[in-house]
């Protein structure tokens, strides 16, 4: 049984919206012997079949085009085609072409309502975890046993530019190099040399570990970081060069010294006592204490992250819902952020676990629109996070699910535990289609894409060192659907273990070679190639071929197409690409890297394709 070849796009030359309807467009070969094409939806919670009326052809593609209602009852609106043929039927969806109807996390997604900031697809993001990335002010660096993290335990250690850090469960979390925000700042030059146009800074608010995420002050930035003042002066620059922040919110929890707990009795004499060993306490209520005890629940069972109550509504005030709450109070001048990166968002709650999450998101998502409607809202999730993403919750996730779990495992036969996880380019693609079908198109565009992060092991060291493999990854993270996100160092190949091993200082002293290691210069082509393309921003996705270690799929609009192909065996291989899918007949595709270029026959070109290589191809002009 031949499956026909059947498509639609998501982009704005398939779908139209209109202020009831959507107008649809997709594809047949119009060799298919088709009785009739009909969208499938349920506008009432019951089955609606529209006809879709035949259209134009185009080389060998013949068009359908249809229109259905929004549904009045959800803001999102469901849609799959029925495809009739004599004696059988075909069904497109998301996730490809199946013989019969799909289960609705297959359907098509639309969110007439809730959409991101179009400027989030546009975006190339650098993250950077501020202790390690560039020291330019040594007077405000955290001294060794200026203070402990844990009563009298626990001192703070300063370690020197590019030692190793020690692990989390020695000393790892009070070791202190001395990355600081004028050291940010001043490398920006440097980021716009490589094409980065936006920032997302691990925590900066006052906290006593390394990493940040123990806030004790929610309203200031960390002394020995820098000040309120210069992080204002910082984005400002930012902003003036036409480039983006995000800041990292951490709300399901605090520190045990942040002046509601206090378990360590820090507080000065002119504030109310903290809720730790003391029941009567003002801030009693802020955290989740059995009864008059001392227990209380923290974060993931980690005694030294209380969980904050959010059942409680002065906590509610004081992070989403008042006209000062934290949330809005970063969104306003001075400092006017673009963008909140919410920590393990969907384990906040009401009560020991995430009662009414979804309340929760949705009120976070409400309070930063209502002060920056263009603001960015994202979640952290390690997992799979559909159900944040249909749009009234997140604008997009940190893509482990989608997009960093598959590639980890494709190219380096790892999954999200370290545990081998091997799986080939069909696999592959099902892996990813899966994952992306369940989401509004424009949320898909709005996912942030990373190969590794403060909390994965680095990339480069997952893949043995090398590069390669990493190039090719790199490639994905730069071609796929998707916002891209650079970890600090991967354009130097900074290498890195499990956490706090990839925490590794950038090594500076690479960037001032004669010649900077080869990756750099990669980057900065992708990059550049990311900008310029409208497809790769916001185009459909098609996939024209997946087989054992090597794949093809274009992103398009009515007016571009890119190629990526991709060969992660070792050995030579030639792709046969139909790109008469795409609606090409003849003509040349160009190397967008290299400026090669081949020639198509009869809606066909063959690509050789040498081992570990990966090419992004245009139609020439």
């Amino acid at each position: 049984m031949k499956t026909p070849f059947l498509y639609h796009g998501q982009d704005s030359a398939w779908l139209t919206p209109t202020d009831n309807t959507l107008n649809v467009t997709m594809v047949s070969d119009v060799d298919t012997l088709i009785s009739a094409i009909f969208i499938r939806c349920e506008p009432d919670n019951e089955e609606l079949l529209i006809d879709m009326e035949r259209g134009r052809t185009q080389g060998r593609l013949q068009y359908w085009h249809g229109k259905l209602p929004f549904n009045s009852d959800k803001d999102t609106t469901f849609y799959t085609f029925k495809v009739m043929q004599n004696s059988r039927q075909w069904w497109l969806h998301g996730c490809g072409v199946s013989p019969r109807v799909p289960g609705k996390e297959k359907h098509f997604k639309f969110n007439n309502q809730h959409q991101p900031p179009a400027w989030v697809k546009e975006q190339i993001f650098y993250q950077v975890f501020p202790d390690r990335f560039s020291n330019a002010n040594p007077s405000i660096s955290v001294q060794s046993n200026e203070y402990c993290l844990r009563g009298t335990e626990k001192p703070t250690i300063a370690k020197a530019w590019g030692e190793s850090a020690s692990n989390h469960d020695s000393s790892g979390p009070s070791e202190f190099f001395g990355g600081d925000l004028q050291g940010i700042h001043n490398k920006i030059d440097y980021l716009q040399e490589l094409g980065v146009t936006a920032l997302y800074l691990n925590p900066i608010f006052t906290a006593p570990s390394n990493h940040k995420y123990d806030t004790t002050d929610y309203l200031n930035i960390d002394p020995h970081l820098g000040t309120n003042e210069q992080f204002a002066n910082m984005v400002a620059d930012l902003h003036q060069r036409n480039m983006k922040i995000m800041l990292d919110a951490v709300y399901n929890h605090t520190s045990v010294d942040h002046p509601w707990f206090d378990m360590y009795q820090r507080n000065t004499a002119d504030q109310a006592v903290g809720a730790y060993d003391h029941p009567n306490s003002t801030y009693r209520q802020y955290y989740q204490f059995t009864d008059n005890s001392n227990e209380y629940v923290g974060w993931n069972g980690i005694s030294t992250l209380p969980k904050l109550n959010f059942s409680n509504p002065e906590v509610q005030d004081y992070i989403y819902a008042g006209d000062d709450a934290v949330i809005k109070h970063w969104l306003k001048p001075p400092y006017n952020i673009d963008a909140w990166r919410f920590d393990v968002i969907h384990m906040l709650g009401e009560g020991k676990g995430a009662r009414n999450n979804a309340h929760f998101v949705k009120s976070f998502r409400n309070a930063a629109k209502s002060v920056n409607p263009e603001c960015y809202v994202l979640g952290e999730h390690f997992f799979e996070a559909s159900n944040w993403l249909q749009g009234d919750q997140e604008d997009g996730a940190m893509n482990y699910y989608g997009f960093a779990h598959p590639l980890r495992a494709f190219f380096s036969q790892k999954d999200i535990a370290y545990h081998a996880c091997q799986i080939n380019a069909v696999e592959l693609v099902e892996w990813l289609n899966e994952a992306r079908t369940k989401l509004p198109w424009l949320n898909q565009l709005s996912q942030l894409n990373q190969l590794d992060s403060h909390d994965t092991m680095r990339f480069l060291t997952m893949v043995d060192n090398n590069t390669e493999t990493m190039h090719l990854a790199l490639m994905m993270l730069f071609a796929y659907v998707g916002t891209p996100c650079v970890y600090y160092g991967t354009e130097v190949e900074l290498q890195g273990g499990q956490d706090p091993d990839n925490r590794r200082c950038f090594p500076w002293e690479r960037t001032e070679q004669e010649q900077k290691p080869q990756t750099f210069s990669y980057l900065q082509q992708l990059i550049a190639v990311r900008k310029s393309s409208t497809a790769l921003q916001s185009g459909s996705v098609q996939w024209l071929l997946a087989e054992n270690q090597y794949f093809a799929f274009a992103r398009t609009t009515e007016t571009e197409h890119v190629i990526c192909l991709i060969n992660n065996s070792e050995s030579a291989k030639t792709l046969h690409l139909p790109v008469w899918q795409l609606g090409i007949e003849s003509g040349s595709l160009r190397d967008l890297l290299t400026d090669d270029e081949w020639h198509i026959s009869e809606g066909s070109v063959s690509v050789t394709l040498a081992g570990k290589e990966g090419i992004l191809l245009t139609v020439s002009e």
